[in-house]
């Protein structure tokens, strides 16, 4: 199939910061300016959280006379259009939020049908990015129906990120390469390391879920673990760091979700660490995997381009435990490679020394391994 989308929007995982997981429907204007600003303040629109997406909730109840969305003019008095040229202003790109069905999650009124009418409005508002949800879909078929709405993109005439926000129920990675630049491959993620919930679910679990998804992703096109819980109540600062690690491993879009007017520096400064990140934004575009497994202890590897690996040990257990790494074990390993440890920003020495060290409790170390000229 012919490529539907805008393609070249997202040659790496688009990274940004959406209202969603921690103010659901407590949004408006003045929440988006201040998150804006203290993006900038903070170092990570440097950093690359280029886009601030509105999620669910910003709109009225019902459609006007013409049938067009309509911004609640008590959350966004001054509409959809000025949001986007003050966000534009301020050197973001603009991220909106609809769905597939007649409805969205929260009962607003979806896409379904108004495909084309709603992809002019949002090209009008200058939207850069269109996270498209899969509630009250009905019987439709999700293929068909994302591949509508593609085609209204593309008809409107204005590139804007597709992303597919179809929860992984009809296998998205197989089919919506053409189509969207990123698709989620399971349900929402949860403010926790592990739990179920009715909706939702622990960072943990849908980590298990990635491996085997490598191969369906690459520049321009994405598995979506879903967005960053990194920050927020429920998950310790260790969690947090290995979220994170774990999500660049995955060459994830990072689309940060906390209160960053309120949090801590430990917090930022995992957001901003810029040799992480660089794992995530390799221009080679490999998704990593996980290639040992022990109870306790798991193992990610991700290809970098120029000859570089990213190596992610990461301590599942429930107790600090020692943790040893013996380079000889990488059989895909050519030759010898200098280690650096990203987090403890320190050289350790090459692969020709096994690594010995302690890990915290559903902590990691992740290194950065380069080729020795």
């Amino acid at each position: 199939m012919a490529a539907l989308k805008f393609e070249g929007l997202a040659m790496t995982p688009p990274m940004g910061w959406n209202t969603w997981n921690t103010f659901a429907s407590n949004i408006n204007e003045k929440l988006v300016k201040e998150t804006a600003e203290v993006l900038i303040a903070n170092g990570m629109q440097k950093a690359g959280y280029k886009y601030i997406v509105i999620d669910d909730c910003w709109e009225t109840m019902e459609r006007d006379k013409n049938g067009n969305l309509v911004a609640d003019p008590k959350k966004f008095p001054s509409g959809m259009k000025a949001m986007g040229d003050y966000l534009h202003k301020k050197g973001f790109k603009f991220g909106i939020h609809n769905c597939a069905g007649t409805k969205t999650c929260a009962s607003y009124p979806g896409g379904r049908g108004h495909e084309f009418q709603d992809a002019r409005l949002y090209a009008s508002w200058g939207v850069d990015y269109l996270k498209y949800d899969w509630c009250f879909h009905g019987t439709a078929n999700a293929q068909e129906t994302y591949k509508t709405m593609s085609d209204a993109i593309r008809t409107a005439g204005r590139p804007i990120v597709f992303s597919l926000c179809e929860w992984g129920e009809s296998k998205p990675w197989e089919w919506a390469k053409d189509i969207g630049h990123l698709w989620r491959t399971t349900g929402d993620i949860a403010n926790c390391y592990a739990c179920r919930r009715p909706w939702s679910m622990g960072w943990k679990i849908i980590l298990d879920m990635q491996n085997g998804l490598e191969k369906y992703a690459g520049p321009d096109y994405w598995n979506d673990p879903d967005m960053l819980e990194v920050g927020n109540t429920g998950i310790t600062l260790e969690e947090s760091r290995a979220h994170f690690s774990l999500w660049c491993i995955l060459a994830a879009p990072l689309m940060a979700g906390n209160d960053v007017r309120s949090m801590s520096n430990d917090i930022r400064d995992i957001l901003t660490d810029k040799e992480v990140i660089a794992v995530d934004q390799d221009p080679l575009g490999k998704q990593g995997y996980r290639y040992y497994t022990d109870p306790g202890k798991e193992i990610w590897v991700k290809e970098l381009s120029k000859n570089e690996w990213a190596v992610c040990v990461f301590n599942s257990s429930d107790k600090t435990s020692e943790v040893k790494v013996n380079w000889k074990d990488f059989y895909f390993f050519k030759g010898t490679y200098k280690v650096r440890d990203l987090w403890q920003k320190k050289n350790i020495g090459t692969t020709e020394k096994d690594f010995t060290g302690k890990v915290a409790s559903h902590d990691v170390v992740l290194f950065r391994l380069s080729p020795v000229k």
